[in-house]
């Protein structure tokens, strides 16, 4: 069993940047693959970015990537999600995820074991 919680949420102008953190309970944190994922008002969850838990080899959507950065830290048992160059279309609920299959596709919802509560980003124009 994993637990997961996100902090780093709030509000941030457009153009800005946030750290969201996501810290996990558990000693087999290494063990598991990482995603952030984001969920906008009326719209369903989409992937953002993921994190390997071997290589620490990193995947993001279309839509962040050059802006977005996911690491990870397994001393810590912590994820973080860099934004930079934020802008109101980024605006949603990030959750972060985790799961022990490798096997399955790291940007679908269904792949992932383990959900945190969320945390609220919006951006201002």
């Amino acid at each position: 069993q994993v637990q997961l919680v996100e902090s780093g949420g709030g509000l941030v102008q457009a153009g800005g940047s946030r750290r969201l953190s996501c810290a996990a309970s558990g000693r087999t944190f290494s063990s598991y693959t990482m995603g952030w994922f984001r969920q906008a008002p009326g719209k369903e969850r989409e992937f953002v970015a993921r994190i390997s838990a071997s290589r620490g080899t990193t995947f993001y959507a279309d839509s962040v990537k050059g802006r977005f950065t996911i690491s990870r830290d397994n001393a810590k048992n912590t994820v973080y999600l860099q934004m930079n160059s934020l802008n109101p279309d980024d605006t949603a609920v990030y959750y972060c995820a985790a799961k022990m299959s490798s096997s399955r596709s790291s940007w679908l919802v269904s792949s992932y074991d383990y959900w945190g509560q969320g945390t609220q980003i919006t951006v201002s124009s």
